[in-house]
């Protein structure tokens, strides 16, 4: 397992922040400054797992609400050839205690149907 320091992390998420796709922009636009329900999302966020003082291993998730620990993933093309480590990626953050709600780029151009579907998601946890 290859680990990293919180500096390369960093550089990882501010890099995909930098560079999000045109879903992501649509949905951010969305969620950023409190317009959903008064939630904080951040986005394209790293979570750190198994490592030490140092160095770590981790997952950056599209958008993060702290709050409520739930992440909102967006899968485009590329995830219909990484299930298995979607899955794998899932069940992890799972046990470390998040809810995960997965959006299909598809679903996004019912913009009204999406906001809904996230916020029945953050209602639903308590």
């Amino acid at each position: 397992m290859k680990y990293f320091t919180v500096k390369q992390i960093t550089d990882h998420a501010r890099e995909l922040r930098a560079n999000m796709t045109e879903s992501e922009s649509i949905i951010w636009n969305e969620l950023r400054g409190r317009k959903l329900n008064g939630y904080k999302f951040l986005r394209q966020h790293p979570i750190l797992y198994h490592g030490n003082l140092l160095r770590y291993n981790y997952f950056i998730v599209d958008f993060y609400c702290s709050e409520k620990r739930a992440i909102v993933e967006l899968d485009g093309p590329v995830h219909k050839n990484h299930r298995e480590y979607d899955e794998f990626r899932d069940s992890e953050l799972r046990n470390m205690g998040y809810h995960i709600l997965r959006i299909n780029n598809e679903e996004i151009k019912d913009l009204i149907g999406t906001k809904l579907k996230i916020s029945s998601f953050l209602n639903s946890i308590s």
